[in-house]
């Protein structure tokens, strides 16, 4: 199953290339869901609706996706996680670039831990990446996002696809620079998912996806998950030792080599397969008064 978020908080099942409205589910779902509650009330429900979901789907005309604004497929996620350095061949691009800068590289994953990205600079693809400060580096970095389903703490690794109730295209953007990580990763826009949520049963080893950006049309990065050194499982166990996953929350699993800077007026299509593809705009960002 595909779900996605589109133009004025409206819920949609992707069946194709259309997008077919549920809205009503996702109104009932979350007056029945406490204020207080930790997470996304439609994600902790999906299990429960799925099948009232999908004959909601095939009563409802289909809308052509591309003439909708896709939004990110989860509206009220807890929090991001991040994996920095979990690819060989971008800790090595990312060295030799550290090297020549005369700066001291960033540590290993399993030294460096994982990463918060604030919740405020979570957009989906229509919204696009606005750049802040267009004098420094801006990076694209593409990667598979998991994304869960119920809440786990100290997740053992052989039940941590267990707690996934998905999976969805993240770009963690990047403004280089000497400040702390979650501080450069936190601007706004600077956290995209999308294009949707694809349900786990349709990925059932997330540890061999390719996934690909181009920027312009030039291929920047392409690689596969098989390649990531903490695989889904134990990125999943290592997390939930410091953190409680709640549904929604979003854990993005690390980029391969072939980071690039990016400028107002680009164009980012970002493919991870079976998920599909989304185009990200860049612009500027403007000052709001």
């Amino acid at each position: 199953m595909r779900l996605c978020r589109y133009d004025d908080d409206r819920l949609g099942v992707v069946r194709g290339k259309m997008v077919h409205d549920v809205t009503e589910a996702q109104t009932q779902i979350r007056a029945a869901a406490p204020y207080a509650m930790k997470g996304d009330a439609v994600i902790a429900a999906l299990p429960a609706w799925r099948s009232r979901l999908e004959e909601m789907a095939a009563k409802a005309p289909g809308k052509p996706v591309s003439q909708v604004k896709l939004l990110s497929p989860v509206a009220r996620p807890s929090k991001l996680v991040a994996a920095p350095t979990n690819y060989k061949a971008h800790i090595e691009e990312m060295a030799a670039r550290a090297a020549a800068q005369n700066v001291k590289p960033s540590p290993a994953i399993g030294t460096a831990g994982l990463f918060l990205k604030a919740n405020s600079s979570l957009v989906g693809p229509s919204e696009g990446v606005a750049i802040r400060f267009p004098e420094r580096r801006n990076e694209h970095e593409v990667e598979l996002a998991i994304i869960f389903g119920k809440q786990g703490s100290d997740i053992p690794r052989e039940k941590a696809l267990d707690y996934v109730i998905g999976y969805t295209i993240g770009l963690d953007m990047t403004a280089r620079g000497p400040e702390d990580r979650s501080f450069r990763k936190s601007i706004d826009t600077y956290s995209v998912l999308g294009p949707w949520l694809v349900t786990a049963d349709e990925i059932p080893d997330p540890d061999n996806v390719p996934l690909e950006i181009s920027v312009n049309g030039e291929v920047k990065q392409n690689s596969n998950t098989n390649q990531l050194i903490y695989d889904c499982r134990k990125l999943i166990e290592w997390g939930s030792t410091f953190y409680t996953f709640y549904p929604g929350d979003v854990l993005y699993t690390g980029t391969p080599e072939g980071v690039s800077p990016v400028k107002p007026g680009d164009t980012m299509l970002a493919r991870v397969d079976p998920i599909g593809e989304m185009t990200v705009s860049v612009r500027a960002h403007r000052a709001s008064g």
